[in-house]
């Protein structure tokens, strides 16, 4: 019998779920599944990153290709807790070379996979975030999207980023406000009324108020330079970005020069 691969261990990974979001295989890429909010706000994820990566990066009149399609050309992200590649795969087609880097064997190997059936070049790696860190290596963006509120340690965890970006280098946060609305919405009805995702997904302890990450943003040499709401309009069975912080959202930071 072949040996299953081992997640790695380290200071911020939380074994638990890390095993939880290992189980998922396949169903990353499945629309209709488990994962199906994630390719849903996924457009509205990619849209801030690049709006922002305009404005700090690139300046209002940088030069695009003629299409105007690949707005992240020849910048270098890291896609932290990439998972089955979801946010990766959009990153690269709009021209970025992402490293995707997740604790979970079997996510790697979905992405890995999934990479190379679209024709992607995508730098996937089975390690943790400290790992990334001792390399030295540093990027001109980070992505950490709804993943900050399943790891142990938070403020190191975002302070532990920070030296993976060069200087005026950004970085990119989604995780969800400990609220009691967002106990009501994100746990009771994402995850046991509606099944939008796993039962057992999300901790509500865990959860973390916007001025809590500015401020770690702030004590890691970093500084927040915007902050939006991600929600769901009933009506119209769709996600958009909204002034709304109570539940969904980002949060945008750049590293001090």
């Amino acid at each position: 019998m072949t040996a299953q691969p081992s997640s790695p261990l380290s200071a911020s990974v939380n074994p638990e779920d890390v095993a939880r979001f290992n189980r998922l295989g396949e169903l990353w890429w499945d629309k209709s599944g488990k994962m199906g909010i994630l390719h849903e706000i996924n457009p509205i994820r990619v849209t801030y990153i690049c709006d922002h990566v305009r404005r700090f990066l690139q300046g209002d009149s940088a030069a695009l290709n003629e299409s105007g399609h690949r707005p992240l050309e020849g910048l270098r992200i890291a896609d932290i807790g990439c998972g089955g590649g979801i946010l990766s795969e959009s990153l690269a087609e709009l021209g970025a070379r992402v490293t995707g880097i997740d604790p979970a064997p079997n996510n790697i190997a979905v992405a890995t996979r999934h990479a190379e059936k679209s024709g992607l070049d995508i730098d996937y790696r089975n390690i943790t975030a400290e790992a990334l860190a001792e390399t030295g290596e540093q990027f001109d963006a980070i992505a950490a999207l709804e993943v900050i509120e399943h790891v142990e340690g938070p403020q190191a965890f975002v302070a532990m980023l920070g030296k993976c970006l060069k200087p005026g280098g950004l970085i990119f946060l989604a995780t969800i406000d400990r609220t009691f609305k967002s106990y009501m919405l994100a746990i009771i009805g994402a995850e046991y009324v509606l099944g939008w995702v796993p039962k057992g997904t999300h901790d509500h302890s865990k959860f973390i108020r916007p001025n809590e990450l500015s401020g770690w943003l702030s004590d890691a040499g970093m500084r927040e330079i915007d902050r939006a709401g991600m929600s769901f309009q009933p009506l119209t069975m769709i996600w958009r970005k909204s002034h709304d912080t109570d539940v969904n959202y980002l949060m945008a930071g750049r590293k001090l020069d």
